[in-house]
């Protein structure tokens, strides 16, 4: 069992290239598409700095680290709704649902969906208008993306487990006049999709609730919207990797059955705090990022029902709130 730890650990370090053996030229770093992927959907996680990774035990857990579905042992089903009003008037839903199975694990199911609203317009070249342009009317577009997640124990210790996503994304139709008879013209659908696939671990080191863990987020092939013979335009997922510890630091108090200071380290550092079990007051900080800094939240979990909410900051792109809800029985 320690090799089979210690090979996981290794290949989640690999980079994203050497796994998935491409032959092609792909978009530099920074460039990322279907960039929904990477938008943060719960509430309990953005109030932390997104450092979560090692906190999520339920539904959450989906959306950072699958292990983390395992370490949902109390109830049988746990369902997470999720609403974000994202940057430039856009929002993101997500759903996820996890239902426990015992000695065979633990398995979900998860969907995630953007809306663009209805302000997008499309143009055209028409030299007979003054502007040297007309529009074509508003945009269809939009993008999602559905999953099943399965996590295990594979110890009292180490858990594992991995999303495989269907991810879609269609950004509008593009017109084509032909260069030599323009009254010639045809359309051309702008849609993609791909499979997405996460995995993750974590590992109890058996000191109090101390443990640790890493994950692959957005792991895929690299994705073109148009194929072209010789083009090389094709760009990779937002893949994220994370490496981290926790620990409830009340541990090293003794016992402690109503109160819980969590402390997750990754590239941020937040700490959730938990009075009586059922508030949580939550903040973050991320180091290095150009716009988000901070992230703070608050929480209700009251047995069967998870209430949260989180004020991210964007700086000159203004604030992103997040609500969650959830059940679980």
């Amino acid at each position: 069992m320690r090799k089979l730890i210690i090979l996981l650990h290794l290949v989640l370090l690999l980079p994203g290239y050497s796994l998935l053996g491409q032959d092609e030229e792909v978009t530099k770093a920074g460039k990322a598409g279907f960039k929904f992927m990477d938008v943060e959907v719960s509430a309990r996680a953005a109030g932390m700095g997104e450092a979560f990774s090692l906190i999520g035990d339920d539904a959450n857990a989906i959306f950072h680290n699958p292990a983390g579905i395992a370490q949902m042992e109390d109830n049988q089903v746990d369902l997470l709704l999720c609403k974000v009003n994202w940057i430039a008037e856009t929002s993101v839903d997500a759903l996820g649902l996890i239902a426990n199975l015992g000695t065979w694990g633990n398995v979900g199911v998860s969907i995630l969906n953007t809306n663009y609203g209805d302000d997008i317009y499309g143009t055209i070249i028409d030299e007979d208008t003054a502007s040297g342009f007309r529009e074509t009317g508003p945009l269809d577009i939009g993008s999602y993306a559905v999953g099943i997640s399965y996590a295990r124990r594979l110890t009292d210790k180490f858990m594992i487990g991995g999303n495989a996503r269907y991810s879609y994304e269609h950004l509008g139709e593009s017109w084509f006049a032909d260069n030599v008879d323009r009254d010639s013209t045809w359309i051309e659908k702008n849609e993609a999709n791909t499979i997405v696939y996460d995995i993750g671990t974590i590992f109890y080191t058996g000191f109090e609730s101390f443990r640790v863990g890493m994950s692959i987020v957005n792991f895929s092939p690299a994705v073109r919207y148009e194929y072209t013979e010789g083009s090389t335009n094709s760009f990779e997922l937002p893949l994220t990797f994370r490496m981290g510890a926790a620990m409830d630091i009340l541990d090293l108090l003794g016992e402690h059955p109503d109160y819980s200071l969590l402390m997750d380290f990754e590239l941020v550092h937040p700490r959730d705090l938990s009075l009586l079990k059922m508030l949580k007051l939550r903040a973050g900080y991320k180091f290095g990022y150009d716009e988000e800094t901070f992230g703070v939240g608050v929480g209700i979990d009251a047995d069967y029902i998870k209430i949260d909410y989180a004020y991210s900051d964007f700086g000159h792109l203004d604030f992103v709130q997040r609500v969650s809800f959830g059940l679980a029985f």
